[in-house]
């Protein structure tokens, strides 16, 4: 009997002990000067744009698919020596069956902020389908950025963006004026239709991010009261009519400029995840809010850091119970790219550390996404003072 209990006993030890978990590096080795990484599963393959470029001189989109832990050899999809480009408004892509869209900035004038959303439409065996035409028709010489993508319910997508045509009603105070969002769809011929202003006032330059739940489309982005007031707000499309935008939760964070630091929504079934950074009262913090029902309907938020949060957030779903956070934060000495597990009942896991980090405005917006129980993540890195993309993977089983 005493050997039976020293037995189950050593079962139990071993039962409850995680699994280590490794972080394997996916090499990326297409030359130097790459950033603004932007990274997408769909369909259970992941697809990465990125801008390769020179200070002052040609920048160049590319795109490549990850294949046996190995990301082919890349696709050009367009370049040009009048872009805007930035750690924090990154292009986008997005892919709906062997469609392939992407978006990128280029200049429409000498202002700092000047600058329109420009779409090519390919097909995944390079086929073109429409090359550098305006996402914005406006014809505003304004600010236009922040965009999101995701595949529509049919062949096409859906379209967000931050945008600036109202700013220039009054050039004399232009860039303190507030932006708008806007949404509209791309065909899979590259026709913009059913655009929409759904909020006309947003914050300056925080990323958007965009899902499809069961009812549709739903959008999120830090907002702007008339007190300066920026949470974070939410607006579902039912029935193809944007809702009233609502707070996902109340921060009550009063800044007076933009902290360049947007959301992420991911959607699965009827369970939405938004995570978040928010600095209200002076204390920074990541937040993660579920809604459950039929309705977007958000709980109280959960708190994910540890120390002092930096934030540039991403979420994607473990399955249907869970999901995976990443985020940026800092202690005395070091900042961490740390992820937990966050279950919709509350739980949270320890941190993970998935790497050490520059906190500069050079690393950019860390990537996240999880296919099969494996997490990958890219982010921008410094070699020999030149920027690289950085990509790896860990499973998720020990976390």
């Amino acid at each position: 009997m005493k050997n039976f209990s020293v037995l189950v006993l050593v079962l139990l030890i071993i039962s409850c002990a995680k699994k280590e978990i490794i972080v394997s590096e996916i090499p990326f080795e297409f030359g130097i000067n790459n950033a603004e990484p932007n990274l997408v599963e769909q369909d259970g393959m992941l697809s990465l744009s990125w801008v390769n470029s020179i200070r002052g001189e040609k920048a160049t989109l590319l795109y490549s698919q990850l294949e046996n832990d190995t990301w082919k050899k890349p696709t050009t999809i367009t370049s040009g020596a009048d872009w805007f480009v930035n750690w924090a408004d990154f292009p986008a892509n997005a892919t709906n069956g062997d469609v392939l869209l992407t978006s990128h900035l280029q200049k429409s004038a000498s202002g700092t902020y000047t600058y329109d959303v420009v779409l090519n439409l390919r097909k995944l065996n390079g086929e073109i389908i429409k090359e550098n035409f305006l996402l914005n028709t406006d014809g505003m010489k304004a600010e236009h950025g922040f965009v999101s993508i995701i595949p529509n319910l049919k062949e096409g997508f859906f379209v967000t963006w931050l945008d600036g045509r109202k700013t220039v009603m009054d050039m004399k105070v232009s860039h303190h004026k507030a932006m708008t969002i806007r949404t509209a769809e791309v065909s899979k011929e590259g026709t913009i239709f059913n655009e929409t202003q759904v909020d006309g006032r947003t914050c300056d330059c925080c990323q958007t991010s965009i899902t499809v739940t069961e009812n549709g489309p739903l959008i999120v982005y830090r907002d702007r009261s008339n007190t300066e007031i920026r949470d974070i707000y939410y607006s579902e499309q039912i029935n193809g009519i944007w809702n009233e935008p609502k707070p996902v939760f109340n921060d009550n964070w009063k800044i007076n400029g933009c902290p360049v630091n947007g959301p992420k929504v991911v959607a699965k079934n009827k369970t939405i995840a938004v995570a978040w950074f928010t600095a209200a009262e002076g204390d920074p913090k990541v937040k993660i809010a579920f809604s459950t029902g039929a309705k977007a309907n958000f709980k109280a938020p959960i708190i994910l850091n540890d120390v002092d949060a930096i934030g540039r957030v991403d979420v994607a779903f473990i399955n249907e119970e869970e999901v995976l956070v990443t985020y940026i934060e800092t202690d005395e000495t070091t900042t961490y790219l740390r992820c937990k597990k966050v279950s919709l009942s509350g739980e949270t896991s320890k941190a993970f550390t998935i790497s050490e980090i520059d906190s500069s405005r050079s690393t950019g917006v860390p990537q996240l996404e999880i296919i099969e129980n494996v997490a990958y993540v890219v982010w921008t890195i410094s070699v020999n003072k030149k920027q690289q993309i950085k990509s790896v993977k860990f499973q998720l089983e020990g976390i």
